[in-house]
């Protein structure tokens, strides 16, 4: 049994009576919870540098366990809680610096966290170790990707910007480009979007990475209409919102002819603008390589870093609802 003692026992009721417990995959949200994160991430954005929000997590301690190479998705959860008025205890390339070197499974070092912190954020290079993790844990566990899995924060800013940006859910053709046989972002947001009326998908992807037939057979089920397709500037012209992902080099480390079948075949540029209507928009869940050029970057279509700036507030609005409601 974890026995923790709190300042205020009155601020601080135990996580399993708050809206949210875990953040581990997209399955896990519908729509009337996806309504209370947004909601509540559209107050964080308002509020983000008052007095009233830089004390909400006050005397909260969160540990990230980063197994993988993040920059965005560790910052902006740090951020989250620095902004809050909470506590960082960050852990980068845990497999090398943690005692993971030694042997130990992630059950136990998950076990011992816990006991120094209020939440932990884990990003594993193993898919379903997010689940493994929330099993053993008895603060809440949010997930920051688990290898080819699931990136349940990164769907979840992303729908947060379609949003933002078109006004919209419902009735949307979206192309998903790239890498989605590894894409966890890919994965997760196609949960998310099956949820809306009207939603289309469209997988733009080489062979080699072509989007998984369990995502298929999802969508099928839900009676999501999606189809595949080759000619990138032909889906373009037709998308409200053309989602490029990058062509993960370090998922082919014992393939690497498959890595070079796939590299640069799908390539947003001027000409791929073109094509786009006036109304639609880019994203990309970053880092990009050269599947962007930057000539993109000044379109106003182009929302990647607006995107990745509401990371922000939506991990506002997750470390919020996790711990205090």
């Amino acid at each position: 049994m974890v026995v923790r003692c709190f300042k205020a026992e009155e601020d601080r009721r135990p996580w399993h009576t708050l809206p949210l417990k875990h953040v581990i995959e997209s399955q896990q949200f519908d729509k009337g919870s996806l309504d209370l994160i947004f909601r509540t991430a559209q107050e964080m954005e308002a509020v983000q540098r008052q007095t009233d929000a830089a004390h909400q997590l006050d005397g909260y301690i969160m540990s990230t366990l980063f197994y993988e190479p993040s920059t965005r998705t560790r910052l902006s959860f740090e951020s989250a809680m620095a902004r809050l008025g909470g506590t960082v205890l960050s852990t980068e390339s845990a497999g090398q610096y943690s005692s993971a070197a030694k042997g130990e499974t992630l059950e136990d070092t998950i076990r011992t966290v816990e006991g120094y912190s209020d939440c932990i954020v884990l990003r594993h290079f193993q898919a379903g170790s997010a689940k493994i993790a929330a099993s053993v844990a008895s603060v809440p566990v949010i997930s920051a990707g688990d290898g080819p899995g699931q990136h349940p924060t990164q769907a979840l800013l992303d729908v947060y910007t379609i949003k933002r940006e078109l006004g919209r859910l419902d009735n949307l053709t979206v192309a998903l480009v790239g890498d989605l046989a590894n894409g966890r972002t890919a994965r997760s947001l196609a949960y998310l979007l099956s949820m809306y009326a009207g939603v289309r998908l469209v997988f733009v992807a080489p062979h080699v990475v072509a989007m998984g037939d369990d995502i298929k057979a999802f969508l099928t089920a839900r009676g999501v209409e999606w189809a595949e397709a080759e000619d990138l500037a032909e889906v373009a012209a037709e998308a409200d919102v053309l989602y490029q992902t990058r062509i993960q080099k370090e998922r082919f480390q014992d393939r690497p002819e498959d890595y070079e079948r796939a590299q640069g075949k799908y390539i947003i540029d001027s000409a791929t603008m073109q094509a786009l209507p006036k109304s639609s928009v880019v994203m990309h869940p970053l880092p990009r390589v050269d599947e962007i050029r930057p000539e993109v970057d000044a379109d106003p279509r182009a929302a990647y870093f607006r995107q990745a700036h509401n990371g922000l507030f939506i991990r506002m609005a997750l470390l919020k609802l996790a711990l205090v409601g």
